[in-house]
């Protein structure tokens, strides 16, 4: 699974891997308290990472035209106003 992975997402499950690994071997309350914070800073950042990248994705999919069965379905005007580019 992670080979899959972009290198920033990598980096940041990485580096919040050691912060959980670091918050048990602390020896003070606050700065295990402070590892788990960072912890739960680099996961939101990873998972934004592979939000944009998804989005990223998605954006760059060629756009496939409506079959004709569907055109039929919805009837020609209406498959008309999806083809034609808004003024």
């Amino acid at each position: 699974m992670l080979q899959n992975l972009s290198e920033e997402i990598r980096e940041c499950l990485r580096r919040a891997e050691e912060c959980k690994r670091l918050s048990r071997t602390a020896l003070s309350t606050s700065a295990i308290e402070q590892y788990l914070e960072m912890e739960h800073r680099w996961l939101p950042l990873a998972r934004s990472y592979e939000f944009a990248e998804r989005l990223s994705r998605f954006i760059e999919q060629p756009t496939t035209r409506v079959p004709k069965a569907e055109r039929h379905y919805r009837g020609e005007r209406h498959y008309r106003r999806l083809i034609q580019p808004k003024e």
